[in-house]
């Protein structure tokens, strides 16, 4: 770090050294020459002119021709980064000036191409945020056609009268109903996901026994469970483990991993949850076996819109938007945790690990 500083004091000290040493230089040649010339005959051309002025203008006259010379370079290469930053100022944000001065120019030059490419940086993080925002708009026009197409279809069917007795009459209402609560889940993923994303969220938190909670939301999601073949088993000391949490929040990114537990797990099954205490951290993990999947498509689950393959997925669950471990994760890291995957031939684990009380 020293050594660093004495570097850039140096560079500091060059240029004005370069340009201080150049006037002196100037002026010493300047007084030299002017003084030999002031004995020369050239006086005797213009005698009626007095000495002392034109010793004046012989003496001005060299000092700035010399001074120019040699600051002729400072001067083309400031002139140089002028030109640079014109060019980028019209948008040429791959145009980078030329590093030759280890000087304070020098300096300036490099600060130049930071500042080009910071923009840079600004503009492309811009355009990908643009291409997002179509990116969003196309998945969830995509993902909301497909239950309003279906709810329209069996509404017209009823409006029309196009049915054969009062069983399928029920069917069809009962079908449409089952497309209005997937499209209702859809529409709130995509807000819970907008919301959580735009850094507007404001955590109502409360110190609560994580383990009661869960042991709650165990409750409830095993008759879920069973319909689907599953076994829930809950792993874990039952003392109380107490950390600051939004409940509602929270409670929902631990129902988006059991869902996804649910919706991609071997059926017959298991789905185990385990809840521990690492340290001063609450760490809860949800383990289930289902069908392996690659290190590309790892790196993909907790992106928004990512969808498994249809081959994986549970065919009696309605397929989602793709949000629900994304939308987990930014619930998390919001609680000032993280929540990670550990798989290996087809055994999926998603450990959630959360500060507790001090």
């Amino acid at each position: 770090m020293n050594r660093s500083l004495f570097t850039l004091l140096n560079r500091k000290k060059s240029i004005r050294i370069r340009i201080f040493g150049s006037f002196v230089l100037s002026f010493l040649i300047a007084f030299i020459v002017s003084t030999i010339m002031n004995w020369s005959s050239i006086f005797d051309l213009i005698g009626q002119v007095p000495t002392i002025i034109v010793s004046f203008l012989l003496f001005m006259g060299i000092f700035l021709l010399v001074f120019f010379m040699l600051t002729r370079r400072i001067v083309r290469y400031m002139q140089t980064l002028a030109n640079g930053l014109m060019t980028i100022a019209k948008g040429d944000l791959d145009y980078r000036v030329p590093l030759s001065n280890q000087d304070e120019l020098g300096a300036v030059a490099h600060n130049i191409n930071y500042m080009a490419e910071q923009l840079q940086n600004m503009m492309k993080k811009e355009r990908q945020l643009e291409m997002s925002k179509m990116e969003l708009i196309t998945h969830v026009s995509h993902d909301l056609r497909t239950p309003l197409t279906s709810i329209i279809g069996y509404l017209n069917l009823l409006k029309n009268d196009d049915y054969h007795d009062l069983e399928e009459h029920k069917r069809y209402i009962h079908n449409a109903f089952n497309k209005t609560q997937q499209l209702k889940k859809l529409i709130d993923d995509l807000f819970d996901y907008t919301r959580l994303t735009s850094g507007d969220v404001n955590l109502s938190l409360q110190t609560i026994d994580i383990n009661a909670l869960l042991e709650q939301i165990v409750t409830e999601f095993e008759p879920i469970a069973q319909e689907h073949s599953l076994t829930v088993t809950k792993i874990g000391d039952q003392k109380p483990l107490f950390a600051p949490i939004d409940v509602e929040k929270f409670v929902r990114a631990i129902d988006n991993l059991l869902m996804n537990a649910l919706k991609f797990s071997l059926k017959p099954g298991d789905i185990t949850i385990r809840l521990t205490e690492c340290g001063n951290n609450a760490v809860l993990s949800v383990e289930n076996q289902g069908k392996p999947i690659t290190s590309e498509q790892e790196k993909l689950l907790f992106e928004r819109f990512y969808k498994a393959e249809p081959s994986r997925h549970d065919h009696d669950m309605p397929p989602g938007a793709g949000l629900g471990l994304s939308i987990a994760s930014h619930i998390v890291k919001l609680h000032g945790g993280r929540l990670e995957l550990e798989h290996e031939n087809g055994s999926f684990t998603f450990t959630i690990e959360l500060p507790g009380v001090e």
